[in-house]
C-alpha cells in the first residue's frame, strides 16, 4: 500500500506592537515576570478591553501580501479552556468570523514550485508562561505575555513532505519580517508553529486521522518532528493498526514525539462570541490607506534584482533572504556600480563575518553600506587590489572607518606605476628561467605564479591588470 502524507500548519506570530492587544501594557520581551500586566490582561472582574487599532492594521497588511480575502465584519470569541497560565479561563479569539480567509503563499522544495492555500489568519491573544522548576516538582506562572497580539495562520492541508512543511513555514517567516510586523524571534517565542500530519492511501481523497506537533520554536525541530512523526504513523499503517488522534511534544532530546493529550475538537472549547467586545469592521478605505504601506515583497524583490541589475537566482534569493540584507546591498550599490562583484563580497566576506541573526547584526555592523559600495568601487577602478580590499575589509569591520581613510594611514594604495613595477617584473623572470621556459614553451597558467611573485614583493600593492600586460611583454621577449 503506497501512503501518502498530508500536513497543515497553524503558525502563532507575535505582532510588533508596543502594547498588548486590549490594554496598553507593555509587549517587551525580558521584563521581570509579572511586571507588565494590568487588571484588564489579568482578567480581573468588572474590566473592559479595548481593541488595539495597530493589531488590526497588522493583519489587513499580512492579508494584502498573501492574497487574501479582508473580511469588512470579524468578530471575536471566547475560547474556553483551564490552564493555570489563562488567568481569564478563556483566550479571546476569533473563530467563526475571522478578519482573513482564503489566501496563498508560493514555496520552492526540492526544485518544484508549488503554491500552498490558507485557510484562515485571525487575531488572539496569547497566554501566559510557565516555569517549571528543574529541583522541585513546582511550577511558577509569568503573567507578562498574556494578551500579547497574535496572528494565527492556518495553512490548508497542501504540504506533502516535512521540506515543503519548512519551506512553507521559511516563507510565512521571511514575509512577516518584510512586512515588519513580526520580528520573527523564534527563541523568545515570537514566531511558533503547530503541525497537523496524517496519512492516507495515496489517491484517497479522504483525510486519514491526524497527529498535533505542538509549539515547535526551530525549522530544525519542526523538520525532525515532522519525519520522525512520518514515519512513526507509516510503520503503525503498514503493520495494519491505527492512529490514535491525539496532541504530540516534541523531545529533542530524545529525537522522538511524545505524548501530551487526547486532541480536543472545536466544541471541546466551548466558543461564543465576546460580549466585551464589538465587531470589528473594515470598510475599503482602511484597506486602500493600508496597502500603500506595503513595502515590495521578497518574490517581486528577487525578480527586480535578476531583471534590474543582471545578478543570479542565486544571487537575488539570498541577497533578498532578509528584508535587512536586501536593503543593505541596495544602498551599497548606490556608491558602486558592479552588482556582481558587490553581490560576491556580501555573500562571502561579508555573510562570513555574520554571528547569529541576519537582521540584528546588519542593525550592529560597524560597516554601513556606504562604505562598503565605496570598498567596492576603489576594487572595481583597479585603484586597489583584491588583496588589499579584503585587508580593508578587515579594518572596516573592526573600527567602521572609510576605505579610503584606512588605505591613506596604512599606505596600501595600489602600485599602478609601469616603470615601478617594470623593474620587478624584469627581476622575477631573471630569477625564475625554468618557470619563464615553460612559459614560453605554452604553460600559459604559470602567469599567475609570476603575478603572485610580484605581488608578494609589492605587499599585495601592484596593480593586477598592470602586472600581467608588464610579465605578458616581457616573457614574450
Amino acid at each position: 500500500m503506497k501512503l501518502e502524507t498530508v500536513i497543515g500548519l497553524e503558525i502563532h506570530a507575535q505582532l510588533k506592537t508596543r502594547s498588548k492587544i486590549f490594554c496598553g501594557c507593555s509587549t517587551a520581551f525580558g521584563a521581570a515576570p509579572n511586571t507588565h500586566t494590568c487588571p484588564i490582561c489579568l482578567g480581573m472582574p468588572g474590566v473592559l478591553p479595548v481593541l488595539n487599532r495597530k493589531v488590526v492594521e497588522f493583519a489587513i497588511k499580512l492579508g494584502l501580501a498573501t492574497g487574501s480575502t479582508i473580511k469588512p465584519f470579524s468578530q471575536f470569541a471566547r475560547k474556553n479552556y483551564f490552564y493555570p497560565d489563562l488567568p481569564k479561563g478563556y483566550q479571546t479569539s476569533q473563530f467563526d468570523l475571522p478578519i482573513i480567509e482564503h489566501g496563498f503563499i508560493e514555496i520552492e522544495a526540492d526544485g518544484i514550485e508549488k503554491k500552498i492555500g490558507i485557510t484562515r489568519i485571525h487575531m488572539e491573544e496569547d497566554a501566559g508562561k510557565l516555569i517549571h522548576d528543574e529541583h522541585e516538582p513546582v511550577s511558577f506562572v509569568d503573567l507578562n505575555r498574556t494578551g500579547t497580539p497574535l496572528l494565527e495562520i492556518v495553512s490548508e492541508p497542501d504540504m506533502r513532505s516535512s521540506e515543503e512543511a519548512v519551506a512553507y513555514l521559511k516563507k510565512i517567516h521571511l514575509l512577516l519580517r518584510y512586512l515588519d510586523i513580526c520580528d520573527g524571534n523564534m527563541q523568545e517565542g515570537s514566531f511558533r508553529c503547530d503541525a497537523n500530519i496524517s496519512m492516507r492511501p495515496l489517491g484517497q481523497e479522504q483525510l486519514g486521522i491526524r497527529t498535533e506537533l505542538k509549539n515547535m520554536n526551530s525549522f530544525r525541530n519542526v523538520q525532525a518532528a515532522l519525519e520522525f512523526e512520518i514515519r512513526r504513523q507509516r510503520d503503525l499503517l503498514l503493520d495494519g493498526e491505527k492512529v490514535i488522534q491525539e496532541t504530540l511534544l516534541w523531545n529533542p532530546d530524545k529525537n522522538r514525539t511524545e505524548s501530551m493529550r487526547g486532541k480536543e475538537d472545536a466544541h471541546d472549547y466551548r466558543y461564543f462570541p465576546c460580549p466585551d467586545l464589538i465587531p470589528v469592521v473594515i470598510d475599503e478605505a482602511w484597506i486602500a490607506e493600508v496597502r500603500k504601506l506595503l513595502p515590495e515583497l521578497p518574490d517581486e524583490r528577487q525578480k527586480r534584482f535578476v531583471t534590474d541589475f543582471g545578478l543570479p537566482e542565486y544571487d537575488a534569493r539570498i541577497l533578498t533572504g532578509t528584508r535587512e540584507l536586501a536593503d543593505y546591498f541596495e544602498r551599497a550599490l548606490q556608491v558602486c556600480n558592479a552588482p556582481k562583484k558587490l553581490s560576491n563580497w556580501i555573500m562571502t566576506e561579508f555573510l562570513r563575518e555574520i554571528k547569529g541573526d541576519v537582521g540584528p547584526w546588519i542593525a550592529c555592523c560597524k560597516v554601513v553600506p556606504e562604505s562598503l559600495g565605496a570598498l567596492i568601487d576603489l576594487l572595481e577602478k583597479g585603484k586597489i587590489s583584491g588583496k588589499i580590499a579584503k585587508t580593508v575589509f578587515l579594518v572596516m569591520m573592526e573600527t567602521g572607518k572609510a576605505p579610503l581613510d584606512i588605505i591613506k594611514e596604512q599606505n596600501l594604495d595600489q602600485v599602478s606605476d609601469h616603470d615601478e613595477l617594470s623593474a620587478l617584473v624584469k627581476e622575477i623572470v631573471a630569477a625564475h628561467p625554468s618557470q619563464a621556459e615553460e612559459f614560453k614553451g605554452g604553460k600559459t597558467k604559470l602567469m599567475g605564479f609570476f603575478v603572485g611573485q610580484l605581488m608578494q614583493k609589492t605587499k599585495g600593492k601592484a596593480n593586477p591588470q598592470v602586472a600581467n600586460e608588464l610579465f605578458t611583454k616581457e616573457l614574450a621577449g
